[in-house]
């Protein structure tokens, strides 16, 4: 018991809760620092847990440590690596914008990048009046959900079927 105690109180110890961040910034984004890197690279918008997998083996990080005690150098390449995709060999199958309109090329957007071209596509679709740029603008599913019963405009705001006159006789009397 007494080889705990003193094992908490070694300086080692102390110099690591000083170095640790609750937050860790990386591409625009504040990730937990008690998180695994892998787990908390996924809060980016435009990052899976395999795409962050893969950009800890490419930027030399052990993906089980704890975001909060990475070095100033290791948010640096982890930022690199996430911005510049190009220079590293990625397949073309891990990226989310592949075969893009505007110049046909591969990429991966994340943040920033990737609300804008989603909403640049939803606007081209709705301009060229296509059946998911139409459905779009009507606020209406666009993958073929069934819409009897989901996606009402009056959200609880009243019951469903056929509503009474108020002069109407009921049914027996």
């Amino acid at each position: 018991m007494d080889e705990k105690t003193t094992a908490q109180k070694t300086p080692e110890n102390k110099g690591e809760k000083e170095n640790f961040n609750y937050f860790v910034r990386v591409s625009n984004t504040d990730l937990d620092g008690k998180k695994q890197i892998y787990t908390a690279l996924t809060k980016i918008k435009g990052v899976s847990f395999m795409f962050s997998n893969m950009v800890c083996n490419l930027a030399g990080i052990d993906k089980t440590s704890k975001a909060g005690y990475l070095s100033d150098e290791q948010v640096k390449k982890l930022d690199e690596v996430l911005t510049n995709l190009s220079k590293h060999d990625i397949p073309s199958w891990m990226l989310n914008r592949r075969k893009n309109y505007e110049d046909g090329k591969d990429y991966h957007a994340v943040t920033g990048d990737l609300i804008f071209a989603i909403e640049n596509d939803i606007k081209r679709m709705k301009e060229i009046r296509s059946y998911s740029g139409v459905r779009h603008g009507l606020k209406l599913p666009v993958r073929g959900q069934r819409t009897k019963s989901n996606f009402r405009k009056n959200k609880g705001k009243g019951s469903l079927g056929v509503k009474k006159k108020e002069g109407a006789k009921s049914g027996r009397t």
